[in-house]
């Protein structure tokens, strides 16, 4: 369940509208909401405030206005949720391309400020979990790679096996204080580098 003392900001060209979002949030426990009403201004605001999360009321909404806010959800890496009036799968679809945590069309009432507050947080906080575990297995396979490399190069070059030549970089490894990855690479390297 997010903290109440988030900071969030709403950006909404109608005030009426943005006050609705507003009072919702205010009567859920959040007490650290802004406001921006010059939709123009947004990159500039959210450099400037780095808000924990944003909500993004757009009442009817230009297809450039939807790509300049799915531009900007990309780039901020903040939780995101966008009211808009009405929409269409293209736009939901890059939407969800941008990483925005929650996309409701026609669904502006206070009382759903908070739950779709709660589940973009909750979205993004998912999504950006499976971008990290994403990172870590691909810098994983990258390791192994240059491992396998390196276990190629030793078992040609010196005519190892290969349990050998894993075992020779697994010592080195240990013996030099270092990853063994950093010893595969340091290997392959020189082995690029003098043609072998």
């Amino acid at each position: 369940m997010p903290s109440p003392d988030l900071s969030i900001l709403i950006i909404g060209e109608n005030p009426i509208r943005a006050a609705i979002i507003e009072d919702g949030l205010r009567e859920a426990g959040h007490s650290r909401v802004s406001m921006l009403h010059e939709v123009n201004a947004a990159a500039r605001t959210i450099q400037a405030a780095l808000p924990d999360a944003i909500i993004i009321d757009l009442e009817s909404p230009s297809g450039g206005t939807l790509d300049h806010f799915f531009s900007l959800s990309r780039t901020i890496q903040r939780p995101i949720a966008i009211f808009v009036d009405r929409s269409d799968g293209a736009m939901i679809d890059k939407a969800v391309a941008a990483g925005v945590a929650a996309y409701v069309v026609d669904g502006m009432r206070k009382e759903r400020a908070k739950p779709i507050l709660d589940m973009a947080i909750a979205r993004f906080n998912a999504f950006a979990s499976l971008t990290r575990e994403l990172e870590q297995a691909r810098g994983e396979l990258e390791d192994r790679k240059l491992i396998e490399q390196a276990k190629g190069i030793l078992m040609r070059t010196r005519n190892l096996s290969e349990a050998d030549a894993y075992g020779l970089l697994r010592s080195t490894a240990m013996n030099q204080n270092q990853r063994m990855v950093d010893i595969a690479r340091g290997l392959v390297t020189s082995a690029a580098l003098l043609g072998s």
